[in-house]
């Protein structure tokens, strides 16, 4: 797959559906997150590696979502830099929940996530 040309624009309407589902999925990741934190169960050393998985993810996944909100988002090579940051985020994200479960289903962590 080639570079796109610097000057290469993209439509707005198709960067708009973008920028929704990116929300949407931010939306999801910050939910999953806050619903997780306020949890009664006590924490231990062992959450700390998903809730840093889970941070980073979200992080880059709101720098991605200001990122499209930018003007200059409808240039091709940002927004396919920003895409490619996104589902980057989204890996971070889904490893930080597996992280969680896998510790869940062993019995180490005293934070459940299934019950």
């Amino acid at each position: 797959m080639s570079e796109p040309d610097p000057d290469e624009k993209i439509d707005a309407t198709f960067r708009n559906g973008s920028l929704t589902a990116a929300g949407i999925i931010l939306g999801f990741s910050l939910n999953f997150i806050s619903v997780w934190v306020s949890n009664p169960n006590d924490w231990s050393r062992i959450d700390i590696p998903p809730m840093l998985f889970l941070t980073v993810g979200i992080a880059v996944q709101v720098k991605v979502f200001a990122d499209l909100l930018a003007r200059d988002s409808l240039f091709a090579a940002k927004y396919d830099r920003s895409r490619r940051l996104f589902l980057i985020g989204l890996g971070i994200v889904a490893a930080g929940i597996g992280i969680a479960l896998i510790n869940d289903i062993l019995g180490l962590g005293r934070m459940r996530m299934l019950g």
